[in-house]
């Protein structure tokens, strides 16, 4: 009979962390199974990815849209406060670029740019040309608006990815001159007064390469910390299905 591991097992094992043995399980790289509120591994399946031998992800369900999957209220709040923390903007969209949050400390700059609905087009338009990239680290593009964007996949599943971005900064000053003139041409295609966007420019943010380092690894390991909580809601309304199959049975009887 194949023997059962604790998650700290298969961390033991593996030499890797707890966060590693969870992207594991979403990717179909290891199977587990639910018993109570611990995650259990198959020793034989372990044993077989030690080896090196590929083992196929397993077969799952129709894909559930996104915003049906990921619990969006706990993802909010805690992007809301990882956002202020490191001092950028956040959102998590799907893979057309449409938001599923809200965007959390935004700039004022792109607070202005969003309010118009031209500009609210815009940065979508940029949020889907990024998600579009497939990479396998976070890497940072350029907005429309000239800020600097990246973004790191939340996969949950076998559900559509939805996409964590990070942006509103700049990774050095940009030029005054070539500035002035790229903010120019935003206020007249947004339809914003040239006078209100210059003065939200004032303190534009701006990462240095430490801090342009950590925000890649940032924004992965939260990427996973919300796939993780997707995943224990997802079995949390499994569970919760199979009571109201049994609930319905057992009126039936």
């Amino acid at each position: 009979m194949d023997e059962l591991l604790t998650t700290k097992q298969v961390q033991e094992h593996l030499q890797v962390d707890r966060t590693t043995i969870y992207r594991m399980l979403k990717d179909g790289r290891l199977e587990g199974i639910k018993v109570g509120k611990s995650w259990r591994f198959s020793q034989a399946g372990v044993e077989t990815l030690l080896s090196g031998a590929s083992t196929a992800p397993p077969t799952r369900g129709t894909p559930l849209l996104s915003r049906d999957i990921l619990p969006v209220y706990c993802l909010q709040a805690v992007q809301d406060v990882s956002a202020e923390t490191v001092e950028v903007g956040a959102v998590t969209t799907d893979t057309d670029g449409l938001p599923i949050t809200e965007i959390s400390n935004s700039c004022r700059f792109c607070t202005l740019i969003l309010s118009t609905e031209s500009g609210r087009q815009a940065c979508i338009a940029s949020w889907r040309q990024l998600v579009q990239q497939h990479e396998t680290h976070p890497h940072f593009m350029t907005c429309h608006a000239g800020f600097q964007y990246a973004h790191a996949r939340i996969e949950v599943e076998g559900a559509p990815p939805a996409m964590l971005i990070a942006g509103q900064f700049f990774t050095a000053p940009p030029d005054p001159t070539l500035r002035q003139a790229q903010i120019q041409q935003l206020a007249q295609k947004h339809g914003i007064a040239l006078e209100e966007l210059n003065a939200a420019e004032r303190q534009p943010r701006i990462l240095d390469e430490t801090k342009q380092a950590k925000i890649t690894v940032w924004l992965e390991k939260l990427a996973d910390t919300f796939a993780i909580l997707s995943m224990e809601r997802a079995d949390m309304l499994n569970r919760l299905q199979q009571i109201a199959d049994l609930s319905g049975l057992t009126k039936e009887l």
